[in-house]
């Protein structure tokens, strides 16, 4: 058994993309950690996932817009939603003065 920390930094400090590593893979479920720094949705893209997703801003910031809302939702650390499976959404911004951490469960919501 290993303990490992979900703050510890990623392989590079510096990254253009978002880092996405999956801590959990498990039959119906998924575990990420989300490394953003200053990072958005590509333009005209929105999220339309197959899998309900609870996210958590662990550090840091970010605004998240779902389609037909013009209000974007700011969360920050500790701050957590869920998000039903086909929910169109897309992450405005990320925090670009610190790293913002997200913890993202992907699921089954019909599981059970």
């Amino acid at each position: 058994m290993v303990i490992k920390n979900i703050f510890t930094e990623m392989a590079s400090e510096h990254f253009s993309d978002e880092l996405i590593e999956h801590l959990v893979m498990a039959r119906g479920v998924r575990i990420e950690r989300i490394v953003s720094n200053g990072h958005s949705s590509p333009e005209g893209f929105w999220y339309d996932q197959e899998q309900d997703e609870w996210v958590m801003v662990l550090k840091g910031s970010a605004g998240l817009l779902f389609e037909g809302s013009d209000e974007v939702l700011k969360l920050n650390s500790g701050d957590w939603i869920d998000i039903p499976a086909h929910k169109r959404h897309r992450v405005e911004w990320t925090d670009s003065g610190e790293k913002t951490i997200w913890l993202a469960v992907h699921y089954n919501s019909n599981m059970g």
